[in-house]
């Protein structure tokens, strides 16, 4: 039996996506932030560098908040989805 890579399993999630965003960046601090840990912390890699520049997009988070707690500059406003938005764990 072949074991499902990261991104096959990632891929099956099923969310309810709230136009409110619930995670922000507060861009004028990533910008001096050299280590960038985020981009290796989140497991649904939410977070990307382009252009030298970190963007998130909220919509594959699996609130686990590992971004919140590696994020020592403190760029990261991080709450839950509204009740009934987000990553839906029980599905069947």
């Amino acid at each position: 039996m072949k074991t499902k890579s990261i991104e096959e399993k990632l891929a099956v999630n099923k969310y309810d996506i709230d136009r409110e965003v619930h995670i922000r960046l507060q861009e004028d601090i990533c910008e001096r932030c050299d280590r960038r840990p985020c981009l290796y912390a989140c497991p649904a890699e939410c977070f990307k560098l382009l252009e030298n520049h970190i963007t998130f997009s909220y919509e594959g988070c699996l609130e686990c908040g590992s971004c919140r707690i590696v994020c020592e500059e403190g760029a990261i406003d991080w709450t839950l989805p509204r009740g009934g938005f987000g990553i839906c764990y029980q599905y069947g």
